[in-house]
């Protein structure tokens, strides 16, 4: 899974230490909202899509259009409701809305799940959302813009490394997982077909006549094999040290058995 479990629990840890934020500055200043009851609603609604929000993204499969369109709607939701709660001329001065860096949660799901370009789109609706609310563009609104752009763009950026890293890991294990198969492969050839064939070959011998040309041919096979065993394996030098079993394989001929571990003999 590599960066993506930890990337979701930091998520979850910002989502809700948003939320509380957002609750301390309800308790601190609803007494000068327009309509106060209507803020407690709001940072009700917060709370529980919380909940819900981070349970489901909890689960691999629902991080999908349907829950990110929606985790996205309901943040610009409890935005918009700002300017009706708030009174539209205090967050045109720079009071603070309901949500707060709350509505920077979504932003950053999108980039989770869709790299930079996803948490910039995500990051832009949310800027336009707060360019409603406070109805136009001021210092404050475009310091929060650039704000969630640069959150959008940089866990984007980490959340396509930590794949892109997930992805050179899982190939690897895949090749190496190739590889012990193969090097065990070779270790049942050397244990057994090479066996039979040296068994052949004396036997053969033994017999004499067709049997004799049978061993012949078992012997020649039994040589290539050995051949390719080695050549399939760690043949290069290793500093100062070669593979002895490449060096003996040479002279294995109808007369001569060279028998060899499967795993690399190294001397100087």
């Amino acid at each position: 899974m590599g960066l993506e479990i930890p990337l979701w629990r930091a998520l979850t840890v910002f989502r809700v230490a948003a939320l509380g934020y957002a609750a301390v500055l309800m308790v601190g200043n609803f007494q000068h909202y327009a309509h106060p009851a209507g803020g407690w609603v709001v940072v009700g609604v917060m709370a529980a899509w919380t909940v819900l929000v981070t349970l489901a993204y909890h689960e691999p499969e629902r991080r999908g259009w349907p829950l990110l369109v929606a985790d996205l709607v309901v943040a610009a939701a409890c935005l918009l409701a700002s300017r009706w709660v708030v009174r539209p001329e205090g967050v045109a001065l720079g009071a603070p809305t309901l949500p707060m860096a709350w509505t920077a949660t979504p932003v950053l799901s999108w980039a989770l799940t869709g790299g930079r370009r996803r948490g910039t789109i995500a990051a832009v609706i949310m800027g336009g959302a707060d360019t409603v609310v406070r109805a136009g563009i001021s210092q404050g609104t475009l310091n929060g813009v650039v704000l969630m752009l640069l959150a959008g763009v940089a866990v984007g950026h980490i959340a396509q490394l930590g794949a892109e890293a997930t992805a050179r890991l899982e190939r690897a294990v895949q090749l190496e997982a190739a590889t012990r198969e193969r090097e065990r492969l070779a270790r049942g050839m050397h244990d057994s077909v090479l066996q039979v064939l040296a068994l052949v070959q004396r036997r053969g011998a033994e017999l004499g006549g067709e049997a004799a040309e049978l061993g012949r041919l078992a012997g020649a096979q039994e040589a290539t094999l050995r051949a390719l065993v080695a050549a399939d394996g760690v043949v290069a030098a290793a500093g100062h040290l070669v593979d002895l079993r490449t060096l003996l394989d040479r002279h294995a001929a109808d007369g001569v058995t060279v028998a060899a571990p499967a795993s690399p003999v190294w001397l100087p």
